[in-house]
């Protein structure tokens, strides 16, 4: 099901859906307060759900439902960011919304090894996958491949790739579920590195372009595990 008040935006999402065969729509709604009324008599899987609407915004239509199907937030405004997490919601999307950011999406409530899972290019071929970073007023492309490590600065994180650096205004537990966990690993409350371009690593240290940086306590054994694991 869609909820948002924007026909374009309904629009955008109806058609992405028809683009991918394990996926059916059950409705979309202009109206929250509609959207509430077919969800007691028509059970859906994923709820698409626009944030800014007249009369009841979605986290107010989230909160008021008992069982909650499995929720994809779309908005316009990262300010919700945080809020929505408590809510337990299965993705944020950003408008406007690519198709390959929507399948993305997609792919997180369906099942990892299901042969239902939605295949892409940018997910069979690591070297071709992206993300958009919002960086000097502009959203900036930045292949996976050529992301080194990633370093928090508390509500910012700094991102430093083969050639240059940028920081954006993002929280780095958000990037972490956005990461593909076979490219990336978290080693510390504040770094994430990309596996393929650790160099060495210690008790304490990992090496990635000739910079140490360090392993958290915390995040010690899962590193280890991981990276033992590495054929």
């Amino acid at each position: 099901m869609i909820v948002d008040d924007e026909p374009l935006a309904l629009n955008i999402l109806e058609g992405y859906i028809k683009q991918l065969p394990h996926l059916e729509l059950a409705a979309r709604c202009s109206n929250p307060l509609e959207a509430i009324s077919l969800l007691k008599s028509r059970p859906v899987d994923i709820l698409f759900l626009d944030i800014n609407m007249p009369v009841l915004n979605g986290l107010s239509l989230l909160k008021s439902l008992a069982n909650p199907p499995r929720v994809i937030l779309t908005t316009a405004y990262r300010d919700y960011a945080l809020e929505s997490y408590d809510l337990n919601v299965l993705d944020y999307l950003l408008k406007p919304i690519s198709l390959e950011r929507f399948i993305v999406a997609v792919n997180k409530y369906l099942p990892i090894n299901s042969a239902e899972r939605v295949m892409t290019p940018e997910s069979a071929l690591p070297d071709d996958r992206f993300i958009y970073f919002k960086a000097d007023k502009k959203m900036i492309k930045i292949f996976l491949k050529d992301i080194l490590w990633i370093e928090s600065l508390k509500d910012y994180v700094k991102v430093i790739t083969r050639d240059r650096q940028i920081i954006t205004y993002e929280r780095i537990s958000y990037l972490e579920e956005k990461l593909p966990d076979e490219l990336f690993i978290r080693i510390h409350r504040s770094f994430i590195v990309a596996v393929n371009h650790i160099q060495s690593f210690s008790a304490a240290f990992v090496q990635v372009n000739d910079t140490e940086l360090p392993i958290g306590r915390l995040y010690k054994n899962e590193v280890f595990r991981q990276l033992n694991s590495v054929s």
